[in-house]
């Protein structure tokens, strides 16, 4: 399958998703909690719903690995499936007077590599997309298509950008120990976005994230130049793993970070 035509086909999909789970917004939404602790809405549901049904007729032989429907536990060794997050950011979705900053997220993982991604943050009416070092684009609210790259400016003072809601010490020492004093925050795989606009430079990571949070936002960084690997090291981030869960990782735009 062309991957450029798969993201053409995926962008209705996404915006449906996001109609639906604004819908939900508007009128309040409430949590129900899993096993783990996390929350999970009807919005997270429909969300799903939707993305599911249409990967199975856009593209019915590539398998779906979705946060909501892990059940199903295929195999990662497959050599391609998709890794869907219906709705990344539940709890600032459940804060109604926050940013707003949730994101729906679909990506597709070929030979344990992210070679496609495709974010849409409803409130924000922002979308990403992207192809594995082949180039990603933002389209705003008024449908303009935007090429985007990450910042390879290095008379700028390094930027980094954080967790809202899942900052940690950890985070605030790596960051002293390289003096990088400018840090801006926000929610959801929009972090991602923020580097391959080149609006940030680095992104640490050490708190528990799965596949499916960043599959798609490493695919849109890669494709603007940038990359996630595998804590400082220089080992690029792989999927396929029994569990989902992902190690530590640092997404980077590429600068040299001392």
């Amino acid at each position: 399958m062309d991957l450029n035509n798969l993201i053409d086909l995926l962008k209705p999909v996404v915006l449906e998703a996001g109609y639906e789970i604004m819908k939900v917004y508007r009128n309040g939404a409430k949590a129900e909690y899993k096993d783990d602790g996390s929350p999970v809405t009807i919005a997270d549901k429909l969300s799903e719903e939707i993305i599911l049904n249409n990967l199975k007729t856009i593209a019915p032989s590539i398998p779906i690995v979705s946060e909501e429907n892990t059940s199903s536990h295929i195999n990662t060794s497959a050599e391609k499936y998709f890794l869907v997050d219906p709705l990344d950011g539940t709890k600032e979705f459940l804060d109604f007077n926050g940013s707003g900053e949730f994101t729906v997220n679909i990506g597709l993982i070929s030979n344990n590599k992210a070679i496609m991604g495709i974010i849409y943050a409803p409130n924000l009416r922002q979308m990403y997309y992207g192809l594995n070092r082949k180039g990603s684009f933002f389209e705003n609210k008024d449908g303009e298509i935007l090429s985007i790259n990450v910042n390879k400016n290095k008379s700028r003072d390094i930027i980094a950008i954080a967790s809202k809601k899942h900052q940690s010490l950890k985070t605030e020492q790596w960051l002293a120990e390289r003096n990088i004093n400018n840090i801006i925050s926000a929610s959801s795989s929009l972090k991602f976005c923020a580097i391959a606009k080149g609006n940030a430079d680095v992104y640490p990571r050490f708190s528990p994230t799965m596949e499916w949070d960043i599959a798609a936002g490493d695919a849109i960084l890669s494709g603007a130049g940038g990359r996630i690997t595998i804590g400082d090291s220089k080992t690029p981030m792989s999927y396929g793993k029994p569990n989902y869960k992902n190690s530590e990782f640092i997404a980077w735009s590429g600068l040299k970070i001392v």
